[in-house]
């Protein structure tokens, strides 16, 4: 299993998927473009995140529940928060790009990894395109073991999932835009 960037929490959305994402992005898009301190936001939000992960021993909120207590620190500290400013009818993932790794394989063809790479750079660079917030890669653990032919998790599928990771970094890194981030589950 892939562990969570010490930043990041799974976000429940509305919809009830589960989308782990670092606290900065969903703050971005819960606060918008109030007229808070961009670093104290970003301060909050990391002490929201502590609190979640240290002190209640969750790694899993939603979104609703992020921005609730994201809210109560913003205005211990002195700010007015109202509720229009951060509004949980919003869905911080709206602008996320979603490609499902095992339909990728399936359409690349049994036991053909490079066909697989070769499509898995070609649909990033065409999600990219449309300039997206987010690039969520989903399906990781069912596409490896539908490449390697496998029924169960084993070395060859590790050694496979940390290639099809690397690689997606690689090739976000090199056509990445500026304002968008990257997530692989």
């Amino acid at each position: 299993m892939i562990q969570l960037h010490p930043d990041c929490l799974i976000f429940q959305t509305s919809d009830g998927q589960n989308i782990p994402c670092s606290a900065e992005v969903v703050t971005i898009e819960l606060v918008g473009d109030s007229n808070l301190d961009p670093e104290m936001v970003r301060e909050a939000a990391a002490a929201v995140v502590y609190y979640f992960k240290n002190e209640l021993g969750r790694e899993q909120v939603s979104v609703e529940e992020f921005s609730r207590a994201l809210q109560r620190v913003l205005t211990k500290f002195g700010y007015e928060v109202s509720d229009t400013c951060m509004e949980t009818d919003i869905d911080p993932f709206d602008g996320a790009a979603v490609l499902n790794l095992p339909e990728l394989a399936t359409a690349s063809g049994k036991g053909f990894e490079l066909m697989f790479f070769q499509r898995l750079r070609s649909e990033l660079r065409t999600h990219l395109r449309g300039e997206p917030e987010l690039v969520r890669f989903q399906g990781l653990r069912s596409c490896v073991k539908q490449l390697t032919g496998r029924q169960r998790w084993c070395p060859r599928c590790e050694s496979l999932s940390d290639q099809i990771v690397d690689y997606l970094r690689e090739c976000f890194t090199a056509e990445r835009p500026t304002d968008c981030n990257l997530v692989v589950v």
